[in-house]
């Protein structure tokens, strides 16, 4: 009789832990931890016959609490208003088991109101650290006295499996960041040309790398101007491959090449459905260049409404992505490029004062190739021998008269007109003599006269001073207004008069033309 006793009575503890059995394994197949939280809420509410159960962990980026619970219809979802959120922040943070009296519970409003007469909160420890609250709830009164054992049992399982949800993560989340530097340097390897090697030896070459030297192994950011085709990518890339980041991402993107409304994104990224078309999350070029270096081409493109964002990357280092208020931190390095004059903008009001003085640290001016004439000859000997090599060509003689047509050229398009020009070359030369067409230097037989910059500069002040002249007659030398000088011209009332002072216009007729 007495075995037939404790057979009887060991029977509900043996379906116990058959069913609890069967939920580690339902456990063990999800890796997601939402989706974690559902099955184990839902199966804790199945077995105990609770009226609400749920877990709660932190949010392991915002830290902020996930709630998932049942409602009384065993219905599993989010639910930042559940009754037992306030007392599981206190598990969370002692470590302890929670089992409050009948009296206890009559004092809590939020209970007392949700009819709750009995509850129960239980740590989820793993690896002396607590992962989560594993929490039931029922309207009867001692519902979970004689569980406690069993749930017990059932917080190891879920702590466990919690765990190794929040590690899947982790993982995951890496995984998704190393895919996405490994398309930004797929797309390198795609568009690259293989002329990593900066070549000349000329005094102007020279003065760029003693700079490069000197600023790469800072995390200064860096100014490169220069005309176009001077190689302001090549240098940005040896400025970061001489510093401590150079086994991290390096992150290009030309401001210029891509739509204004998109900039933002690409620079900041943005959450999925910010915008149309943003079907998904998508990390931006700071978040990407996270411990390494970005390389901004052509920032005086990057219109004045996001300039301050920019701005707020460099000094805070924090930005948040479009359509999202969560603040994320960065620590890329930036590198920027213009051949623009960022200065003159600033006067112009087309680029701001404090994002150009935060810009230009360091600045780095390369030179244009008419004044590094010295290394033409060992930038030609390396071009033709790299397209050669490229197109199955087999280049041997580089004719005399053909350098001497190549020096005599002033190449506005500077190095990458002169890597046009030889490809071309290459190519169309079917023996090994290279055969340059007398086309392709327009100005082979003599130099360019090159104007004077000062010259120039005059010329340009005196139009544009005798077209403010003009808009000031005919509105009889009013300045603001709707039919003002200033909206005549298309500017504001401020830029017009700060450029008439420039050009020491002042508003008297008779003192005009002084």
């Amino acid at each position: 009789m007495d075995n037939v006793h404790n057979c009887l009575e060991s029977q509900p503890v043996q379906e116990r832990l058959r069913v609890l059995a069967q939920m580690t394994n339902r456990f063990a197949m999800k890796q997601g931890l939402p989706e974690l939280l559902r099955e184990v809420t839902a199966a804790t509410h199945q077995l105990t016959q609770c009226d609400s159960a749920g877990v709660v962990v932190p949010d392991p980026e915002t830290r902020e609490l996930l709630v998932y619970a049942s409602d009384p219809t065993g219905k599993v979802s989010v639910h930042h208003d559940w009754p037992l959120v306030p007392m599981a922040e206190r598990v969370l943070r002692s470590g302890q088991p929670a089992n409050p009296s009948r009296q206890e519970i009559s004092a809590d409003p939020a209970l007392a109101s949700a009819g709750i007469h009995s509850c129960c909160q239980l740590p989820l420890n793993s690896r002396g650290r607590v992962v989560g609250v594993f929490g039931l709830a029922s309207s009867r009164e001692n519902a979970f006295a004689e569980q406690c054992s069993f749930l017990g049992l059932m917080a190891n399982q879920v702590a466990l499996s919690v765990e190794n949800a929040l590690a899947y993560g982790e993982i995951s989340r890496l995984r998704g960041r190393l895919s996405r530097e490994n398309v930004y340097l797929e797309n390198e390897i795609e568009t690259e040309l293989h002329f990593e090697d900066i070549v000349g030896e000329s005094e102007a070459l020279r003065r760029v790398l003693t700079e490069v030297n000197t600023v790469a192994p800072t995390d200064s950011t860096v100014l490169i101007c220069g005309e176009t085709g001077t190689g302001k990518e090549l240098i940005a890339r040896a400025v970061h491959k001489l510093s401590s980041r150079k086994t991290n991402p390096f992150v290009k993107l030309n401001c210029a090449a891509i739509p204004t409304g998109l900039l933002e994104s690409e620079l900041f990224g943005h959450e999925k459905g910010a915008f149309t078309g943003a079907f998904s999350q998508r990390a931006g070029r700071f978040e990407v260049a996270h411990g390494g270096t970005i390389f901004l081409d052509e920032i005086g493109e990057i219109p004045l409404e996001l300039q301050p964002k920019l701005l707020r990357v460099l000094q805070e280092r924090e930005f948040e992505r479009l359509g999202s208020s969560r603040t994320l931190r960065t620590d890329a390095r930036l590198i920027a490029a213009t051949n623009q004059d960022l200065k003159l903008m600033v006067e112009d009001q087309h680029f701001r004062s404090d994002l150009y003085y935060r810009l230009n640290v360091f600045p780095v001016r390369l030179p244009p190739l008419r004044e590094r004439q010295d290394d033409i000859p060992a930038l030609v000997r390396h071009f033709v021998q790299e397209f050669s090599r490229r197109n199955k060509r087999h280049i041997e003689v580089i004719p005399s008269e053909t350098m001497d047509a190549l020096l005599r050229y002033d190449w506005p398009g500077n190095v990458r007109e002169l890597q046009n020009v030889l490809e071309r070359a290459v190519i169309i030369s079917q023996g090994p003599v290279l055969h340059v067409p007398a086309a392709d230097l327009k100005s082979s037989a003599a130099k360019p006269v090159r104007s004077d910059p000062a010259s120039f500069r005059s010329v340009m002040d005196e139009t544009e001073r005798t077209q403010i002249l003009h808009a000031l007659e005919e509105s009889n030398w009013v300045i603001s207004g709707p039919a003002g000088a200033a909206a005549r011209l298309g500017l504001k009332r401020t830029t017009l008069q700060a450029r008439m002072h420039k050009l020491g216009i002042r508003l008297s007729r008779s003192l005009t033309k002084v």
